[in-house]
């Protein structure tokens, strides 16, 4: 299946991403109004989710859930959302027809990094999480083995920021209130 003719400007840019996912099945994304496509994420890349998820999951309360697939709505902006790897937002959520969800419902978005993406791409996605006011935002990098968690956003910028490396345990606060070892957390090889 082909792309048909787009034609994007503001306004369009959420059903153009749409209808370029349909077309391609690469996960597009609004970011400060320009379209922004991702690759289907590679084993090790799901490996990274999967982990998460499964030690995430069993302690959260009732009311939350962590899901993947779920697009943050940017406020103030029409068009812009992003879609991260791994989300933990209210139960109700995935009892909705709205494919947006509120930032402020989001307890944590996950960015499992892609073998591919640029110093600058990742920058930028984690200022507009701050902007946006996402609580939580957990950096996963296999290319390098390391990970960032930015709390506490607050005029556009996270307050706070802990590094580590695997085999260093993530603290996650708030709701999820939660250590994760990460150990077992693969890394990209040479070729990927």
């Amino acid at each position: 299946m082909s792309v048909p003719p787009l034609r994007p400007r503001p306004g369009n840019l959420r059903e153009i991403a749409e209808q370029i996912e349909e077309a391609t099945g690469l996960r597009v994304q609004v970011l400060g109004g320009n379209l922004v496509m991702s690759p289907t994420p590679r084993g090790k890349h799901a490996g990274v989710i999967y982990r998460l998820e499964q030690t995430i999951r069993p302690v959260l309360p009732a009311t939350l859930v962590a899901a993947e697939a779920v697009s943050i709505e940017m406020p103030d902006d029409s068009d812009d959302y992003v879609t991260p790897d791994l989300t933990v937002c209210p139960a109700e959520f995935l009892e909705s027809d709205d494919w947006l969800i509120d930032p402020r419902d989001v307890e944590l978005a996950v960015e499992v990094i892609s073998q591919s993406e640029k110093a600058r791409d990742i920058g930028q996605k984690n200022d507009w999480y701050a902007v946006a006011g996402v609580a939580v935002l957990l950096v996963v990098d296999p290319r390098h083995g390391t990970w960032a968690l930015h709390t506490r956003p607050e005029g556009g910028a996270y307050q706070e920021r802990a590094e580590g490396k695997y085999g260093e345990e993530i603290p996650l606060p708030g709701p999820v209130g939660l250590v994760v070892a990460t150990d077992s957390f693969p890394r990209y090889g040479a070729a990927g």
